[in-house]
C-alpha cells in the first residue's frame, strides 16, 4: 500500500469533524518509516488499514471523543522526559490554562490501568503500580541497550517507556485495548516524537514468524489466551535467534502437569483460560523449542500493587477476593500469583 499522505481521503462520517487518514496515521509516521527496511516485509502495508480501522472511529464509539481530547494537547511540549524513575515523568513549562487543558484531558481518559505517571506535575496514580514488576525483572533480562522491543499487550504503554529508558533503540507496543492505545498517544503528543509506538492491534495482526526482535515482552497475557502453546510459539517466531523472551503470567502451587481451568470468571475476569504451575509453564516452554529457561520471580499481587484509586475509579483486585479469606478468589480460587520467566529463541540449526 502506498502512504501518500498528501492522497489520504478525509473519513467524513466521523462524528469528531471529519479525521483524515493522514491525521489518524501521523502518529505512526515515523515508525511506518521505519518498517520500510526489507526485514519487516510486508508489515508495513498491512499496519496501515489495520491502524485507519481501529481508529477511525467505526470500531468504538469512543475514539472520535478522546481523538479530540488529544488534540487539545500540545505538541512536544515536553524539556525533559524522565524513564527510569516509578513514574513516568515528563518536565516542561506549561502555563495554568495548559496545566488545567492537561487534566481535563487525563481524566477524560479514565480509568487509567497501567503506571504510574507524572505528568508535568499532575500524579497518575493508576490501578496497578506497573512499576514494582518493572523492578522485579528489570536487573536480570538482557541489557536492553540498542536493541529492537517488542511489548505484546502493553496497556497505556508505560513499561514501553521504561524500555526506553532502559536504552532500547526502538520499542512497539501492541494492545487492541482503544482506550489505552489514547492514553499512550496522550503521552506521546506530550513528550515528542520519539521511538516508542503503540498500535492498536493484537498479536494475531503481526505476521508470524517475522523473527527480528531482541526482546519480546508478553506480560499479562498469556491466561488470557484460548492456547497458551500457539501463543508461546507465536511470540518464539517474532524473535531472532537467541532474542530473549521476557513472559510473565498467572501461575498456581503445584507440580510438573497441573493447570488451572476456570469454569467461568477467575478474580472476575470471564477471559481467563489457563493458569499453569512453573513447573507445567517450564515444560510448555521447553517443548516449543525454548532454551535457557529461567524462572526469575514468583510473587503473590498485593492490593498495594493492583487497586481502586482517583483514576481507576472502578473495583480491583480487593473486591474480587473473599473479604474473610483473601488468600481465594470470589469463586474460591488461589489469589492472584505471577511468575516472570525468561527465555531464549532457538539459535540457528
Amino acid at each position: 500500500m502506498n502512504v501518500d499522505t498528501g492522497a489520504l481521503r478525509s473519513r467524513g462520517g466521523d462524528s469528531g469533524g471529519g479525521a483524515t487518514d493522514q491525521a489518524i496515521l501521523r502518529p505512526y509516521l515515523g515508525l511506518l518509516d521505519y518498517l520500510r527496511a526489507p526485514q519487516f516485509r510486508d508489515w508495513r502495508d498491512l499496519l496501515v488499514p489495520a491502524i485507519l480501522k481501529s481508529l477511525g472511529g467505526q470500531t468504538h464509539g469512543d475514539v472520535a471523543r478522546w481523538r479530540g481530547l488529544i488534540g487539545q494537547l500540545p505538541e512536544g511540549c515536553a524539556d525533559y522526559c524522565h524513564f527510569n524513575e516509578s513514574s513516568v515523568r515528563l518536565e516542561g513549562q506549561l502555563d495554568a490554562k495548559e496545566l488545567e487543558t492537561l487534566l481535563a484531558v487525563l481524566e477524560g481518559l479514565h480509568p487509567w490501568r497501567k503506571g504510574p505517571f507524572d505528568l508535568f506535575g499532575i500524579q497518575v496514580d493508576t490501578e496497578w503500580r506497573s512499576d514494582l514488576k518493572w523492578d522485579r525483572l528489570a536487573h536480570a533480562i538482557a541489557p536492553l541497550a540498542g536493541r529492537l522491543v517488542l511489548d505484546v499487550g502493553c496497556g497505556s504503554g508505560y513499561h514501553a517507556w521504561r524500555m526506553m529508558g532502559a536504552g532500547a533503540s526502538r520499542v512497539i507496543g501492541i494492545d487492541p485495548t482503544l482506550l489505552s492505545v489514547h492514553q499512550f498517544l496522550a503521552v506521546k503528543r506530550l513528550a515528542g516524537d520519539l521511538a516508542v509506538d503503540v498500535l492498536p492491534i493484537g498479536i494475531d495482526e503481526v505476521p508470524r514468524s517475522l523473527g527480528v526482535f531482541d526482546t519480546v515482552f508478553s506480560m499479562g497475557v498469556l491466561y488470557h489466551r484460548r492456547s497458551p502453546i500457539d501463543h508461546l510459539l507465536e511470540l518464539q517466531g517474532l524473535l531472532r535467534p537467541q532474542g530473549e523472551l521476557v513472559l510473565e503470567t498467572l501461575v498456581i502451587e503445584g507440580s510438573g502437569g497441573e493447570v488451572l481451568i476456570p469454569r467461568d470468571r477467575y478474580a472476575q475476569m470471564r477471559n481467563v483460560w489457563f493458569i499453569p504451575t512453573p513447573d507445567t509453564l517450564r515444560f510448555w516452554l521447553e517443548r516449543t523449542g525454548f532454551e535457557r529457561i529461567r524462572l526469575l520471580d514468583v510473587s503473590v499481587t498485593s492490593v498495594e500493587e493492583q487497586r481502586s484509586t482517583p483514576w481507576m475509579r472502578f473495583h480491583s483486585l480487593s473486591d474480587f477476593l473473599q473479604p474473610d479469606n483473601p488468600a481465594k478468589t470470589l469463586e474460591g480460587y488461589p489469589a492472584p500469583r505471577r511468575a516472570i520467566f525468561l527465555a531464549e529463541a532457538p539459535r540457528l540449526p
